[in-house]
């Protein structure tokens, strides 16, 4: 038996610099947050090695158990500027960490895999390796801050809503390529590895000084999550907290006597709350009036956002997006090990999506960070050419996840349902087909177009 974790990041630094810092065991405290602590047995001088062990103190709750009992982790496999492994016996199994590099002209891309084997693999794959796989680029953004990453016309990007899973994504991903980040928040968290900066999400305050660096450009992501029941004073709550960060963001911006060159302005293609059969593009008409949960949230959203000086401002109309970490993905995925995996409602809702690294380079051609055409100012739609129906995302999930056919949710049962879980029903029983001209118009190549591919990447393989 066998669970394994992967996660992959580009970091804009050489290969040979990459690797220095990978195969200095010493290093590993100062960019991977599990490891407290770690000490080479016998102080062992020199570069990494097969063989080599080392005494070390995870940052989990059995950490004292870890101390007491466990036996060294040890360099199972090292390829110089290619490959690191380390492996921590543990009874019946083991946990390994693996990370590969592969370097070309523009920097060196990182994947990362972490896994437990053996038949103990899935108490250890809950006490241990999903924490060393949790945020997993968050922490190569570390690395990549200790591997000099540099990139040469380096943005600083003002994060609103940067705590959250996106967020972190984008903060991580942009680190890691060399620029500087900075993230507005309501509650420093010392757990968060980017600079960040308090506001009240409001008003203008001191905070606003980030956006008077030269080139700087804004992502607003700021936004209670959906996933709650629909009431009027919930529906208020959405909007207020996508609605008050944007005006403020657009004041501060209007102090500053000149436009900043990019802003990405967050919304969502749930704009068009139940659209049917409609295939809805960049210019698709809104309903009137529209769901108050979806569209009567997101167009005061993007009206907010009217009239701020950037220079280029895209409106990213993003559909559900697929992370290993996502609630989204999570929730579906504890459904269907549970066996409710079946269709909800007659199963012919759409389920638009797009995957995260898709998401993370779309934004980057919205800052002007990547090769080929930005794109364009206005509203683009983030979403893949290839939505499937409810009945099929359900059957996809079933297959990957090695359940057997379930039984139908009826609508009225997941009505009663979303009263205990606090959440929506309209997130289920709803849907739209969403797909997006205008990236197809700048040449923009997913490189997770079907479902089935995406499931492959985000779930974690199990043998």
């Amino acid at each position: 038996m066998g669970i394994a974790r992967n996660a992959r990041q580009f970091i804009a630094a050489p290969l040979d610099a990459v690797w220095a810092v990978l195969s200095d065991l010493d290093e590993l405290p100062r960019w991977h947050p599990i490891f407290g602590s770690l000490a080479v047995v016998g102080g062992a001088a020199g570069p990494v090695a097969t063989g080599m062990r080392a005494d070390w103190r995870p940052v989990i709750a059995a950490s004292w158990v870890h101390r007491r009992f466990a036996p060294p982790i040890e360099v199972t496999a090292c390829d110089p500027g290619r490959l690191l492994e380390l492996t921590q016996p543990e009874p019946l199994g083991a946990t390994v960490v693996r990370w590969e590099l592969h370097g070309d002209g523009a920097g060196t891309l990182v994947t990362q895999t972490v896994s437990s084997t053996g038949p103990s693999a899935p108490l250890y794959d809950r006490i241990l390796a999903r924490r060393l796989a949790a945020r997993p680029n968050t922490t190569l953004a570390l690395l990549a801050r200790r591997a000099g990453a540099a990139c040469e016309a380096p943005l600083n990007v003002v994060i609103a809503g940067g705590s959250g899973l996106l967020g972190r994504r984008i903060a991580a991903d942009l680190t890691s390529r060399g620029h500087a980040v900075a993230i507005l928040t309501r509650a420093v968290d010392p757990a968060l590895a980017f600079r960040q900066v308090e506001w009240d999400g409001r008003t203008v305050g001191a905070w606003a000084d980030e956006l008077a660096k030269p080139r700087t450009a804004v992502i607003n992501l700021a936004g209670k999550l959906v996933d709650c029941r629909p009431t009027a004073a919930n529906i208020a709550a959405l909007t207020r907290s996508r609605v008050e960060p944007t005006r403020a963001l657009v004041a501060a911006v209007a102090r500053l006597g000149r436009p900043v060159p990019h802003w990405v302005q967050a919304s969502t293609t749930a704009i068009w709350s139940d659209a049917g059969e409609t295939p809805c593009t960049e210019g698709t008409p809104l309903p009137d009036p529209g769901l108050p949960q979806m569209t009567g949230v997101a167009l005061p959203w993007e009206e907010a956002v009217a009239g701020a000086a950037a220079e280029r401002l895209t409106i990213l109309r993003t559909s559900i997006v697929l992370e290993s970490e996502s609630p989204a993905l999570g929730r579906l995925v504890s459904i269907t090990r549970a066996g409710a995996g079946g269709r909800v409602g007659d199963g012919r809702q759409w389920f638009s999506w797009i995957h995260i690294d898709d998401w993370l380079a779309a934004v980057r051609r919205a800052l002007g960070t990547d090769d080929g055409a930005g794109l364009p100012a206005g509203v683009v739609v983030a979403a893949t050419e290839n939505p499937v129906r409810n009945a099929e995302l359900m059957r996809q999930l079933r297959r990957r996840l090695h359940r057997p056919p379930s039984p139908p949710t009826p609508a009225p049962l997941l009505a009663v349902g979303a009263i205990a879980l606090r959440t929506d029903p309209a997130l289920g029983l709803t849907g739209r087909y969403a797909t997006s001209t205008m990236l197809r118009e700048v040449g923009f190549e997913f490189r997770f177009p079907t479902l089935d591919v995406a499931l492959a990447d985000l779930l974690p393989s199990r043998a």
